[in-house]
C-alpha cells in the first residue's frame, strides 16, 4: 500500500516584507549600511571638503548608495518583490558592486585623514575625516556581510 507523499514544499525561503525586513539576515544590514553611510557623508561634508578630488568620490558614492539602498528598502517594506527569486539577484549583485565602490571610497576617505593630520585646520578636521574613514570601514564591512550572506540563507 503506497501513501501518497505530499507535494514537495520549496526550498527557497520567501523573501522578507514589511517588518519582517528587520528581523531576517542579511536584509537587516540594510538599515545599518544606510545609517552608517549618512554618518560617512555627514563627517565628509563637515570637513568643508579640503581634498575635492578624494572627497568627492566618497561623497559620491555614500550619498549615491544611501539613496539606492533606502529605495531597496523601501520595496522590500512595501513587497514590491512579489517573492521573486530575481530580486535576491537584483540584491546580491548590488551590494557587492556597492561593497567594491565603498572599499575605494574608504581607501580614498583613509588617504585625505592622513593628509588632514598636517593641515593647519588639525585636529578638528583630523577628528572629523578619522571618523569618516571609520564609518566608511564599517560600511564596506556591511555591504559585504549583505552579499555574502545571501548565498548562505
Amino acid at each position: 500500500m503506497a501513501s501518497a507523499c505530499p507535494p514537495a514544499a520549496s526550498t527557497q525561503p520567501a523573501l522578507p516584507s514589511g517588518p519582517a525586513v528587520f528581523k531576517t539576515v542579511p536584509y537587516a544590514f540594510i538599515l545599518p549600511e544606510i545609517l552608517c553611510g549618512t554618518w560617512v557623508w555627514i563627517l565628509v561634508a563637515a570637513t568643508s571638503v579640503s581634498f575635492p578630488l578624494l572627497q568627492g568620490w566618497v561623497m559620491y558614492v555614500s550619498i549615491s548608495s544611501c539613496l539606492i539602498s533606502l529605495l531597496l528598502l523601501l520595496s522590500y517594506l512595501f513587497g514590491f518583490h512579489r517573492n521573486s527569486e530575481n530580486w535576491k539577484v537584483l540584491d546580491s549583485l548590488y551590494h557587492g558592486a556597492t561593497a567594491i565602490l565603498y572599499m575605494s571610497a574608504a581607501v580614498l576617505q583613509a588617504n585625505a585623514t592622513i593628509r588632514s593630520e598636517l593641515s593647519p585646520d588639525s585636529p578638528l578636521h583630523y577628528q572629523l575625516n578619522s571618523a569618516a574613514s571609520f564609518f566608511a570601514f564599517v560600511t564596506t564591512f556591511l555591504y559585504i556581510l549583505h552579499a555574502f550572506s545571501i548565498y548562505y540563507q
